[in-house]
């Protein structure tokens, strides 16, 4: 048993270690908005992902701009784009298990959101031992040289360099995990099927690692780039809303899945009213076709981006512990 003395002396040590251990000149964590202070404890510690700057940046790059969008003032919904700087922001568990998660929040490919989808979940998971780290990810409508591949490319850039830095985190190389929500959950799925695509030139020894994460779980995801089942507004910022039959399977993860894609977690509300959840069976069928493990869960209800927030007491609430539970049998918790 802890006392609460105890465990608030180690959450400050912890957030100490956090400040101390910051590499200098990384770029800080997306700002706040305005005077609004926000509603829960903001990480410290980022990582930024491109030594140098990001390949490929286009000419004419807008400001980063950050949007409130709750009027609760107990509650964050923040969503940031014109990410010019990729980065992680680093959530660390007072006791590491050794594991680690790659956290890529949705946003319809159109911006990247903050809270709902990112820091919470980071926190949740880090409470349970979790190290956790943030994407804020290259957007692929912004004119970057890598076009639909940039978001990619950040995210294998991003499992290279946890595996890079293990040690610096008590970390594990071989238990690096990746999920993922809506938009984000497609970047996952894109991941998990072309972890080994060459999307960038190598910068360091880091990318020389494997981008390959040990389970990816893709959550109420964006999937296919095939009409009826894409989402239209992720589609047309991914490929364009005219792209033809080559350009959509190149980009729709069910349609790149290999033998060597890792196990998979999906769940996914069938009422989604944003996301179909057919993309979740089509990704499920190819898994299955290839012979890579997956598990599935479907509700009835939760809509689509219920994140944890929105189905607290309602049976797709559960879905977090399902996860933990299912990653314990591919050895992520050990």
């Amino acid at each position: 048993m802890i006392d609460r003395r105890t465990a608030l002396i180690g959450s400050l040590a912890a957030a100490g270690m956090a400040s101390s251990t910051r590499v200098m000149g990384q770029t800080a964590p997306p700002h706040n908005v305005g005077d609004r202070v926000p509603a829960w404890p903001q990480p410290v510690e980022t990582i930024d992902l491109w030594p140098g700057g990001a390949p490929g940046m286009p000419d004419n790059m807008p400001a980063e701009s950050v949007v409130e969008r709750s009027t609760d003032g107990a509650i964050n919904d923040r969503a940031v784009d014109n990410i010019a700087v990729p980065r992680m922001a680093v959530f660390k568990p007072w006791r590491p298990n050794g594991a680690s998660m790659l956290i890529m929040p949705g946003g319809g490919y159109v911006h990247v959101v903050i809270d709902r989808e990112g820091y919470e979940m980071a926190q949740w998971l880090a409470e349970r031992g979790f190290t956790c780290f943030v994407l804020f990810y290259r957007l692929p409508d912004q004119g970057w040289a890598a076009g639909p591949d940039v978001a990619l490319s950040d995210a294998q850039r991003a499992i290279r360099l946890i595996r890079q830095r293990a040690g610096d985190y008590a970390l594990d190389p071989a238990r690096v995990c990746a999920m993922g929500f809506s938009a984000g959950g497609h970047l996952c799925a894109d991941l998990a099927a072309r972890f080994d695509a060459a999307t960038y030139d190598g910068v360091d020894g880091a990318d020389k690692l494997s981008a390959r994460p040990l389970i990816a779980a893709p959550l109420y995801p964006v999937m296919t780039m095939q009409r009826p089942w894409a989402h239209e507004g992720s589609r047309t910022a991914l490929i364009g809303k005219d792209a033809g039959p080559a350009l959509e399977a190149a980009h729709s993860p069910d349609r790149n899945v290999k033998e060597n894609t890792p196990p998979c977690f999906l769940c996914h509300a069938e009422d989604d009213p944003s996301v179909p959840v057919e993309n979740t069976l089509l990704f499920r069928a190819a898994l299955k076709a290839k012979g890579v493990p997956v598990e599935t869960h479907l509700f009835e209800y939760g809509g689509h981006g219920f994140a944890m927030r929105r189905v607290i007491g309602k049976p797709a609430g559960r879905w977090p512990e399902l996860l933990l539970n299912w990653a314990r049998t591919h050895e992520v918790l050990i």
